[in-house]
């Protein structure tokens, strides 16, 4: 099989990714995108801190089982000497790429020039980019958005500063940090960074259907594709298949499938807590589904769960909302 394109000599053989998503984009999930088609796994976001103080629950996100090759550990921070730290801690612990987080939008990390906050002192990602290149084996990528606001859409001065500091990828979220998720992704913007890179890009932002797979690598030209909330409770998109052609009873396997896999990594009680908003996801589409999300919310069993969806296909002979 002939590898997409290459992260410093590693070859990735598939262009669909699962975003890094806190809540989502956990050990079993992955497993199951994977299975599907996803080309490669991110974890869920770390911090510099948590790594430093030697948070349980921060080592925890970073698990990763050996079919996920490659798997890249993604961290934020806003310290260089600090996140060069954590960062040589974690690449013990055996990922293949880590990348650097300028992306995240929530105000208590942007706002203290982390995640998204980065993008505002480009000179600081240049110095981080250095000293992690330097001192990891690894590759070093990292995530942008396309600025803070409107005012300073700066995405190709980053691009150009990560590509001429050692990353050996960026992948560029099409929105600016002051739009969140709102508005529409600009993948123009992103045809921009690809143009101006030798490195592999990856575009993200818009990605709900398997139409939009293929109209964002046209429009951009980007070596493969970042999927956030259009994977969430929609695997089937790894497959390049519409969560409308899924018919309801494989819904429902896929849905005691993943529940079954978060219980044996999370234990039942917790896994429960867990995937219930998994499961509110997956039945998106179904007609008449508003009056069985706060339902399932409530569960606190794996059967309840199961039971409440299995009674509500068969009540309804439940279809597809077109």
């Amino acid at each position: 099989m002939t590898h997409l394109f290459l992260i410093r000599g590693i070859p990735i053989y598939g262009d669909l990714i699962l975003a890094p998503m806190a809540g989502f984009s956990d050990v079993p999930y992955r497993l199951i995108c994977r299975e599907f088609g996803m080309a490669m796994s991110y974890t869920e976001v770390i911090s510099m801190d948590g790594v430093l103080w030697g948070n349980e629950k921060t080592f925890r996100l970073i698990n990763f089982m050996p079919v996920e090759r490659p798997i890249t550990f993604q961290i934020l921070g806003n310290d260089e000497d600090k996140i060069t730290e954590a960062c040589r801690r974690i690449e013990q612990l055996g990922p293949d790429i880590i990348d650097v987080n300028m992306g995240c939008s929530v105000a208590d990390i942007a706002g203290k020039g982390a995640g998204a906050g980065l993008l505002k002192d480009p000179a600081k990602i240049g110095r981080i980019f250095k000293k992690l290149t330097s001192a990891l084996r690894v590759p070093v990528t990292g995530k942008i958005r396309l600025g803070w606001d409107n005012s300073s859409l700066n995405y190709l001065e980053v691009a150009k500063i990560l590509e001429d500091n050692g990353a050996s990828l960026v992948a560029v979220h099409g929105r600016t940090r002051s739009q969140f998720f709102h508005g529409k992704a600009d993948w123009d913007a992103i045809a921009e960074v690809k143009q101006a890179l030798k490195i592999p890009v990856i575009g993200n932002g818009d990605v709900k259907c398997t139409a939009d797979i293929e109209h964002i690598k046209r429009h951009t030209g980007c070596d493969g594709v970042m999927i956030g909330r259009g994977a969430i409770g929609n695997p089937w998109i790894f497959q390049r298949k519409d969560r409308n052609q899924v018919p309801p009873g494989e819904r429902l396997q896929m849905i005691c499938r993943h529940l079954s896999l978060m219980q044996a990594y999370y234990g039942e009680e917790l896994g429960v807590r867990l995937f219930r908003k998994h499961a509110t996801k997956y039945i998106t589409g179904l007609q008449g589904v508003a009056e069985l999300r706060p339902r399932i919310l409530a569960c606190s069993r794996s059967g309840e769960i199961i039971e409440l969806i299995t009674s509500y296909m068969e009540r309804t002979k439940n279809h597809v909302a077109a």
